[in-house]
């Protein structure tokens, strides 16, 4: 769409927020068939025009020098037939998930005799920003809808060509199920001036999830009028008790740190107790480095790992997203963990320990999304926690924290069975 001047833009954002509400309103009467025909019938046209994606694609790939992407960024823009094949096959297992909605939690019967049920409901309308890859576009929209949610879609403008062919594709496919093909929509203006309207617009958005730089997350919780689901940074912690398996310890901080270094559930932070430093810090900083890890520690680590650099206070703030990660070296299990709830982001941390006392400890003190015991952070996600897939990741309490799924795109009513009480 051309967007002639601001007051037309307005209009439009108004417009894309009314006919998702209506299709809100329209899909609790959606049945958990319609739903599953709708994925995969998503599913089944992605694979028949991924001739025509692969050519949307081609567009937006072709432009990637103009946006100054990286070759990784790049390669994480393409869409070969193997990734069509792999989106439409991710279609298929959220349409396997059990539906969510109408689930009753928990149901009670008071002296009186009324019943109450505590019943699973859709959020209504959610409103994502993303800067990532097509197959989120996808992602996204499969949850959403799966959960009962209309969904406004706003993609980076890096895969607008590539994001547009996979909403019109779900949109339709929507339709043939006989469900309001509003459901999903597209954002078809690159204007970031859309994404403040549609933030000021809380009667018709329920929730708004951004998923991008922290700088995007930051302006949308700044702007929005409506409940946000986030999180800011992943500055995750490892941290090595005085009775780790120094072998376990090794494997587990490596694989946190450098399996995948840009994404939000890497380690950034090593904390090791002081009774194990001497035997197992070197042998781990050694580990890093040959994975290409620069060490920035404080005074204890530099004095047993001398190629270490000197950390600052803003080393154990960060999140680097790349080959560096700050060290510290601490006295107890008690100031490992003031440490890290102090400089945490409070998204993912593990211990590694053969003390079942001091995993107990670690997880019941340590404020953060995720905490694991003897296991890699990079496990703080969707698809591995079992929930199918995710839309995000939250740190906050309120409403969802963790990883969020289906069930996290939706919230709860009660209902209340009677046969004529009367309150006295």
């Amino acid at each position: 769409m051309a967007v002639a001047d601001h007051d037309d833009l307005k209009q439009y954002c108004l417009d894309v927020a009314r006919r998702a509400k209506r299709a809100a309103a329209e899909m609790t009467r959606g049945t958990g068939a319609q739903k599953e025909a709708w994925l995969r019938g998503s599913a089944r046209l992605l694979t028949e025009r991924s001739v025509a994606l692969a050519e949307a694609n081609r567009l937006d790939v072709a432009a990637a020098e103009d946006f100054g992407l990286t070759d990784a960024q790049v390669d994480r823009l393409r869409l070969t037939a193997d990734r069509i094949d792999s989106i439409a096959r991710a279609l298929k297992k959220v349409a396997m998930l059990p539906d969510p909605v109408g689930e009753v939690i928990s149901s009670s019967i008071r002296p009186n005799g009324l019943e109450v049920q505590k019943v699973r409901v859709a959020l209504g309308v959610i409103f994502f920003i993303y800067e990532s890859r097509p197959n989120v576009t996808a992602d996204a929209a499969a949850l959403c809808v799966k959960s009962s949610n209309a969904v406004i879609l706003r993609g980076g403008k890096e895969a607008a060509h590539s994001n547009a062919a996979i909403a019109r594709i779900m949109s339709e496919a929507a339709a043939d199920a006989d469900l309001p093909a509003d459901a999903v929509q597209l954002v078809a203006t690159t204007d970031r001036q859309a994404v403040g309207h549609l933030l000021n617009m809380p009667e018709y958005i329920s929730v708004v999830i951004p998923r991008g730089g922290e700088g995007l997350i930051r302006r949308v919780s700044r702007e929005a009028k409506m409940p946000v689901i986030k999180h800011f940074a992943g500055n995750c912690h490892v941290y090595i008790d005085k009775s780790a398996d120094p072998e376990l310890a090794e494997r587990l901080t490596v694989n946190s740190k450098c399996q995948r270094m840009g994404v939000c559930n890497a380690a950034e932070s090593l904390v090791v107790h002081a009774e194990a430093a001497e035997a197992l810090l070197p042998r781990i900083a050694k580990a890093l480095v040959q994975q290409g890890v620069e060490i920035r520690g404080d005074q204890r680590t530099r004095n047993l790992f001398p190629q270490a650099s000197e950390a600052t206070e803003e080393d154990y703030k960060a999140e680097y997203l790349g080959p560096v990660i700050s060290v510290k070296v601490v006295d107890s299990l008690d100031e490992a963990i003031e440490h890290i709830n102090r400089y945490s982001s409070q998204h993912t941390e593990t211990i590694v320990t053969t003390n079942i006392n001091s995993a107990r400890e670690f997880a019941t003190r340590v404020d953060s999304s995720a905490v694991m015991i003897n296991a890699s952070t990079r496990f703080n996600d969707g698809g591995q926690f079992g929930l199918g897939a995710e839309i995000g990741i939250s740190t906050d309490k309120f409403h969802a924290r963790g990883p969020c799924g289906i069930n996290e795109l939706t919230s709860y009513k009660y209902v209340v069975y009677g046969n004529g009480q009367v309150r006295q």
